[in-house]
Formats: structure tokens, C-alpha cells, sequence
């Protein structure tokens, strides 16, 4: 898991990387400089109380839930931005490591687009869930990143695998590694709370799934041997992509 996220920080330094790094970036704060600007509008011209002191009061509390918000909606923001470019990002990470590999196949713009909402509207739902349990201390930081690993980890490696291999093999290699991928899922949840890292989070948490994709369909899964190098595993065939996603609904409750 280290190895594959040191790999996908370096692979910001790609020059075919860095512009879907770019515009994703300017994508997400664009999001975000609308929620503020209109945040702060309703807040200024809003009056709940005549008196001086307690609108002022009402004003902080209204800041501190936009600042709630952000935290809330920010991990499921930019990772839904950065499925836009998915194929992109992928492409380059096998370039770079995996020239042999035969060209994937693409996503219309129109599935990603729909995954991508799906992805963010069960990221946002589950966050808003968690919300109440900011009350017991400890207990919310934990689940946040449990949650927030368990998701992450699981739709990047879904979206990565259903470029290369079918539903099947890719339900077999999540329950084979099952722990890996929360595990790397829980790391970049973690790098999503960190400012200024959070913004290119995304394509390193996309470039290293690559990585721990291709190691994991060539490693097998127990009772079935690895694919070759340049093809996908023993056993599966290459799909749709999109057509795997558990969080668009399409793919299997396993």
C-alpha cells in the first residue's frame, strides 16, 4: 500500500497527469467558492433575531456549519470531480508502469458523469449520518474514516478494475483483498482531511489504485491463477466500464 501511494505521488511530476490535475482542481474550488459565496449571502442578508447580539451569535453558528459542510462534502466532491478523468489518469499510470497492457476500454462521458453523482450523493448521505456522533468525541473521528475508507477504497478500485476485467473477476479480487483496499481507502481518507493535500489527493489515490489493481489481478486470487501481464486475469473477461459500481446500484451486494 505504501509503495502505491509513494508511486501515485509521483506521479503527479507526469506531464499527461498534471492537466486533469488541474482542471479537477479548479472544478472542486469552483464547487466550493459557490458554497461559500452563497453561504455567505444567506448569512448576511438573513435576519433571525432583532437584536444586535444575538444575530451576531446566529451569523458564527451559520459559518461554523459551512465549515461542517465543507468537511462533510469535500472527500465525495473532489473524488466525484476526478472520475471525470479517471480513464485519463489511468491511462498515463499504465503508460508510465505498464506499457505492455493493451488500451482500455472507454467510459462515455455520460456514465461517468451519472456514477459520479451517484458516488457523491452516498458520500454526502453517509457523512450527514455521521454528523450526530460528532457529539461522542472520539467515536466520530474513527467512524468518519472507517466509513469514509470503506467507501473510497472500494469505488476507486471498482472504477479503476472495470476498465481492465468483468464484474466477476472484479468482485473476486475484492473479497481477496478486501482488507487491503480498506486499508488503502482509510489512507486516503486520511489525505482528504489534510489542506492543500486534499486537492490532489484524487489522482493519487486514482494512480495508486492502479497500481495495487495490477498487482493484485496478477498475484490471483486463491483457486485461480494470475493473468498474464498484458491481460487481465485467468478467468475474466474485460467489461463495461461503470458496469461495476456496488454505489451506482449495478453491482452485487457481495
Amino acid at each position: 500500500m505504501i509503495d502505491a501511494l509513494v508511486k501515485g505521488v509521483q506521479q503527479l511530476g507526469d506531464k499527461n497527469t498534471q492537466k486533469p490535475l488541474w482542471i479537477s482542481v479548479a472544478m472542486a474550488l469552483g464547487v466550493f467558492a459557490v458554497l461559500w459565496t452563497s453561504s455567505g449571502a444567506l448569512i448576511k442578508y438573513t435576519a433571525i433575531f432583532e437584536l444586535g447580539w444575538l444575530e451576531t451569535i446566529a451569523d458564527g453558528l451559520g459559518w461554523a456549519l459551512v465549515l461542517v459542510m465543507t468537511w462533510v462534502l469535500f472527500p465525495g466532491v473532489v473524488s466525484a470531480v476526478v472520475a471525470l478523468f479517471l480513464d485519463r489518469i489511468a491511462e498515463s499510470v499504465e503508460a508510465r508502469h505498464y506499457p505492455d497492457l493493451g488500451p482500455a476500454q472507454g467510459q462515455p462521458v455520460g456514465e461517468q458523469v451519472v456514477a459520479a453523482l451517484r458516488f457523491l450523493g452516498v458520500m454526502v448521505s453517509l457523512n450527514l449520518l455521521l454528523l450526530p456522533t460528532m457529539l461522542l468525541g472520539p467515536v466520530y473521528p474513527v467512524l468518519f474514516y472507517c466509513v469514509n475508507g470503506y467507501l473510497l477504497g472500494r469505488e476507486y478500485f471498482e472504477m479503476v478494475a472495470a476498465r481492465r476485467i468483468d464484474l466477476a473477476g472484479t468482485v473476486r479480487l475484492r473479497q481477496a483483498h478486501g482488507g487491503r483496499m480498506f486499508l488503502t481507502g482509510v489512507a486516503i481518507a486520511f489525505l482528504l482531511t489534510i489542506p492543500v493535500v486534499n486537492l490532489l489527493t484524487p489522482v493519487i489515490a486514482t494512480a495508486a489504485m492502479v497500481h495495487q489493481f495490477e498487482k493484485w489481478r496478477r498475484r490471483g486470487t486463491p483457486g485461480q491463477s494470475g493473468g498474464t501481464r498484458g491481460g487481465p486475469a485467468q478467468g475474466t473477461h474485460v467489461a463495461r466500464p461503470g458496469a461495476n459500481s456496488v454505489l451506482d446500484g449495478s453491482g452485487p451486494k457481495a
